[in-house]
């Protein structure tokens, strides 16, 4: 199976470290080139021009399950011109009272060549098995809801 890593880098900037007194502001490093700000979601003080973790989450599913529509797309030969989605990670409590990602919604838009149609239960049909597949959905378990626009 396959090792997949990043590289996560903090710094302390204040003289010590106190309760509500630094900054949780990092980079993550992909494939030893790419940097990306991260912080804490803005309703934790977070800077809102940073992505966070939750968002990173819903990324991490949301490119999962198109790569896994894709595959699925292409082996039945469905000629998919293009593929929009609009994730929302949930925050709130889980059934133990901590503070988690309670739900992830998908929104996809899938759009195809000219000519070429799919019926609304066909296409949330292969939704579904996208989602049954995915590495990450997997993962995540009970927590993902996909809205077929």
């Amino acid at each position: 199976m396959s090792d997949l890593a990043i590289e996560l880098h903090w710094q302390r900037a204040e003289p010590v470290l106190q309760t509500g007194k630094y900054s949780n502001a990092h980079t993550v490093q992909f494939n030893n080139r790419q940097d990306v700000q991260v912080d804490a979601a803005p309703d934790w003080g977070g800077d809102p021009a940073h992505t966070n973790p939750e968002q990173a989450l819903a990324s991490a599913l949301s490119s999962c399950h198109m790569m896994t529509f894709l595959a699925l797309a292409a082996k039945a030969e469905w000629p998919v011109a293009s593929y929009h989605d609009y994730a929302v990670a949930h925050l709130g409590k889980n059934p133990k009272g901590q503070m988690s990602v309670t739900r992830i919604d998908l929104h996809p838009v899938v759009r195809f060549d000219t000519g070429f149609a799919v019926g609304d239960a066909t296409l949330a049909e292969m939704q579904d098995r996208a989602h049954r597949y995915c590495f990450i959905a997997n993962t995540l378990a009970e927590s993902v809801e996909i809205n077929i626009l």
